[in-house]
């Protein structure tokens, strides 16, 4: 009877009779080739630039280069210049592989992918990372969860999965549905069903002053006790405020509701651009210049140059001083004081009299225009449509 071969280590398995005087040399060189470089084997395996290396695979005892699928630790070398293949029996085994590529170009290390076959399930080994995984000849199982792509479910059981040297780094789930994220020996974010937290109030940072996010999407409503523009910090009020109230900065960074105010400081007013008015819609509209002897001054911009157009003076009981002419809105439609409110003096220069327009004088019927104007001893009246001079003639009293 002829020997056969196991399926997984292709160890010899010699028939009953078989290979008399030699039995015990394939014995030994089963235990001593196929046994041990399955349980203790290193083999690398020179990729090189290759899409695709398959690992040697022969049947009963053989050197290492050539079955070095037998091995357990497979050291996967070579300079590459892209993503490479290494193609595993489809046996069931356990391997450590360490991908010990280099870059043969300038975008690299690459990562190697662990194939079953010849199109069978894969496993990403990433560059300079040494993966426990087992097979079934059908998928990959991987021990730890290290770098890579894990194409079969892990279950931790609860254990704590450590990430760097000194184990102070670690993800854990010692609770059911909630998972921890420690860093420096400190929990720091949890998750739970629908609630990503830090593990302390008021702890953890999202981004920092030189490493910040693009864009937040919420579709809810968003709770914070700060809120930043640019380089400063804001306060935010803890209430909802009033109705018809409004936020306002106290300058220091704190923000706080308050009461629209029925006045406004003056100083507290900027130069706008646009055209503006002043209206209320019941009640008084004041301007109250408080300080001692101030005035209210109307300023504006005539042809670009900047005037005072009227000024209130309050040194002299708000005397009136226009830079240019009083006209009334209409050619004689307005009068200048009233039957009950009369003007006391009058100083004035010629004083011009016309009723040409819009009526005629209350003795005979007609209308004219004149102008008194004063001379060193007497008044003089010129007619203006006739163009007659006269003198009144003044009677002087002792």
């Amino acid at each position: 009877m002829s020997s056969t071969y196991s399926t997984s280590l292709r160890i010899e398995l010699q028939g009953s009779g078989e290979n008399s005087g030699t039995w015990g040399t394939i014995t030994n060189n089963n235990f001593s080739q196929s046994l041990e470089f399955s349980i203790a084997g290193v083999v690398s395996v020179a990729c090189g630039n290759n899409a695709v290396t398959t690992l040697t695979n022969a049947d009963g005892p053989q050197s290492q280069a050539n079955n070095q699928a037998r091995n357990l630790h497979i050291r996967l070398t070579g300079a590459h210049s892209a993503i490479r293949i290494a193609q595993f029996p489809a046996t069931q085994k356990i391997y450590l592989i360490t991908n010990a590529t280099t870059d043969s170009g300038s975008s690299g290390p690459y990562a190697m992918t662990a194939r079953l076959g010849a199109s069978g399930n894969t496993l990403t080994i990433e560059n300079g990372a040494t993966r426990l995984v087992a097979t079934d000849g059908t998928n990959w199982y991987d021990v730890f969860a290290g770098p890579g792509t894990v194409t079969a479910p892990i279950d931790l059981n609860g254990q704590t999965l450590t990430l760097d040297a000194d184990a102070d780094t670690t993800i854990s789930a010692a609770s059911d549905d909630v998972v921890t994220f420690k860093v420096a020996n400190a929990n720091q974010i949890t998750l739970s069903d629908g609630a990503l937290s830090p593990s302390t109030d008021n702890d953890i940072d999202l981004g920092t002053s030189s490493l910040e996010f693009k864009d937040a999407f919420f579709d809810g409503t968003v709770r914070m006790d700060a809120i930043g523009f640019g380089t400063t910090a804001m306060t935010l009020p803890t209430g909802d405020g009033s109705t018809g109230q409004f936020i306002k900065t106290d300058g220091s960074g704190t923000l706080s509701f308050a009461t629209v105010s029925t006045s406004i400081a003056l100083d507290e007013i900027a130069t706008g651009d646009a055209a503006s008015s002043l209206a209320t819609s019941a009640g008084n509209i004041t301007l109250d210049a408080q300080g001692n002897d101030t005035d209210i001054i109307f300023k504006g911009t005539d042809n670009t140059a900047d005037i005072t157009m009227l000024t209130l003076d309050g040194s002299d009981a708000g005397t009136a001083i226009f830079n240019n002419h009083v006209l009334p809105n209409a050619d004689d439609a307005q009068d200048l004081g009233s039957g009950t409110k009369q003007w006391r003096d009058i100083y004035t220069g010629d004083i011009n009299l016309n009723n040409t327009k819009t009526r005629d004088n209350e003795v005979d019927g007609t209308r004219g225009s004149w102008t008194i104007q004063e001379g060193d001893d007497n008044l003089f009246i010129l007619n203006r449509l006739n163009g007659k001079k006269y003198r009144f003639n003044l009677e002087e009293i002792e």
